[in-house]
């Protein structure tokens, strides 16, 4: 063994060791007091790196969850405005039902119930214009999909919402080509039932003089005639009650003999003839049931397709709804357009008829970039509701003062409804499917994120309390054999004696 003066070499081992043990310490009680295991880059610079990531992560979520809230609040401030409307709706539909009974109803009556409509349809565009979530309008049109006639000749009207062909509706034109046309029942009696001229009488059908009138039933209303009863009263009598029946009545040679001809009104299948008769006064058969065919329309306009602005193909078709027009042409996502009759015509071929404006609402629904979802709130201003159901009228225009008039307003009320009911559907999924479903999964994502960026930076306090209990042992011996190391110069004195 040597024995040196100067350098005391175990003493430094002793030292260092010391050092290195009291930094350990130093690091635990840190740690313990903080709560976390990396307080500074050096601790784990990889884990900071990671954590932090982890950290921005959470923060976004907490904050998309925030936003999804947000937006759910204004969907109902929206869908809220669309209750009311739907209330007012009804009422106006009520009054137009009331309107339409002619048969009790006085001028007076008449007048009373178009005040009390014009005063509610008045309120339906103070809502639409007026519904506000901040700042913020929702209901009239600069939120939503907006789509103007440019083409009267061919169409009277036009809808359409935030979906299309099952994607987002962008801005664009909207082109269409008629690929069959809309039909109107007809039944005609020739060769069967032929006359001379109008003025005959129906004994005299198909050349003969033995017959004897009868009775015919037209889509449930029955007409009684006698033999002596001329073609022009039996023409007279059916056109009397073609409000009723929805079919008119006229004479014609076209096929080189005289004979009635039987029209419906309305076109497409949902609206037939259905003739009945005891002899031979119309067609000669015992009973007839014919239908109109629908229009079927090939229709482009722009919609979002794997985020690209594309021209989208749908076929829209006519007659959908139980009381559609056969010209009424519809989606299965609520769109549709009424045709004119001159637009009626396999000749309509990829015309432009209206103009779209997509305005929308988005929400950042996600942590990072991109991570956004759109909601069309819809247009319910006057002008726009019920705009597709009766030629060149929409809920504005409703006018209950004539029997025709209050007809029309009961038609183009079961379409505002409708439209508004739809709007409110979808909105009601929106929040449901995009936003609430959203806070739920984010949820979880933030409970997951935290765990992991907790298992990289906390500290682990079970373990970190046994490291500093170690290295407070060996800190204690550390400075004593540092005492002992500083010691052993002294033995060189008893050689100097």
């Amino acid at each position: 063994m040597s024995l040196r003066i100067n350098t005391n070499v175990t003493a430094i081992n002793a030292l260092r060791n010391l050092q290195d043990v009291s930094g350990a310490v130093s690091t635990s009680i840190e740690r313990l007091s903080s709560g976390l295991r990396i307080n500074r880059a050096a601790d784990d610079p990889a884990g900071l790196i990671i954590s932090e990531s982890l950290r921005s992560q959470i923060d976004g979520l907490n904050q998309s969850i925030s936003n999804s809230q947000d937006a759910t609040n204004l969907i109902k401030t929206a869908e809220g405005a669309l209750t009311e409307v739907n209330s007012l709706l009804r009422n106006v539909r009520q009054l137009a039902v009331h309107a339409a009974n002619t048969g009790v109803n006085d001028e007076v009556a008449v007048q009373a119930d178009q005040a009390q409509i014009t005063s509610a349809v008045s309120s339906i565009q103070r809502i639409a214009e007026q519904t506000q979530f901040g700042t913020k309008r929702l209901l009239d049109g600069s939120s939503c999909i907006s789509a103007a006639v440019v083409n009267t000749k061919t169409i009277s009207g036009i809808f359409v919402g935030g979906v299309y062909g099952g994607v987002a509706t962008q801005n664009g034109t909207v082109n269409i080509t008629v690929s069959s046309v809309a039909t109107r029942a007809q039944v005609s009696g020739a060769a069967l039932a032929t006359y001379a001229s109008v003025n005959a009488s129906l004994s005299t059908v198909n050349g003969l003089t033995t017959g004897a009138g009868g009775s015919i039933v037209i889509n449930g209303q029955t007409l009684s005639l006698s033999g002596s009863d001329t073609v022009q009263t039996l023409i007279n009598r059916i056109n009397n009650v073609a409000g009723t029946t929805g079919v008119s009545a006229a004479f014609t040679f076209g096929n080189g003999s005289g004979s009635v001809v039987l029209t419906q009104q309305n076109y497409g299948s949902n609206f037939a003839i259905n003739l009945s008769e005891s002899s031979a006064i119309v067609t000669g058969s015992a009973s007839t049931l014919v239908s109109g065919a629908n229009a079927t329309v090939t229709v482009v306009a722009s919609a979002l397709v794997n985020g690209a602005i594309t021209s989208v193909v749908t076929t829209f078709t006519g007659g959908r709804a139980a009381s559609d027009s056969g010209l009424r042409v519809s989606d299965t996502y609520g769109n549709s357009l009424l045709l004119t009759e001159a637009g009626n015509s396999t000749a309509t071929s990829e015309l432009t008829v209206s103009t779209v404006t997509a305005g929308s609402l988005q929400f950042q629904v996600g942590g990072n970039a991109g991570q956004t979802v759109n909601a069309s709130l819809g247009n319910i201003r006057a002008t726009n509701l019920g705009a597709t159901i009766v030629a060149g009228k929409n809920l504005s225009l409703v006018d209950v003062t004539t029997a025709t008039g209050a007809n029309d307003a009961i038609k183009i009320l079961d379409e505002a409804i409708s439209q508004v009911s739809k709007l409110r559907s979808s909105l009601g999924a929106f929040q449901k499917n995009s936003l609430e479903s959203t806070v739920r999964y984010l949820g979880v994502g933030v409970e997951n994120l935290s765990a992991s960026e907790s298992q990289i930076r906390d500290t682990n306090v079970a373990s970190e309390v046994v490291q500093l209990t170690k290295n407070q042992i060996i800190q204690q011996a550390g400075t004593s054999v540092l005492a002992q190391a500083n010691s052993a110069p002294q033995q060189i004195l008893s050689l100097l004696r």
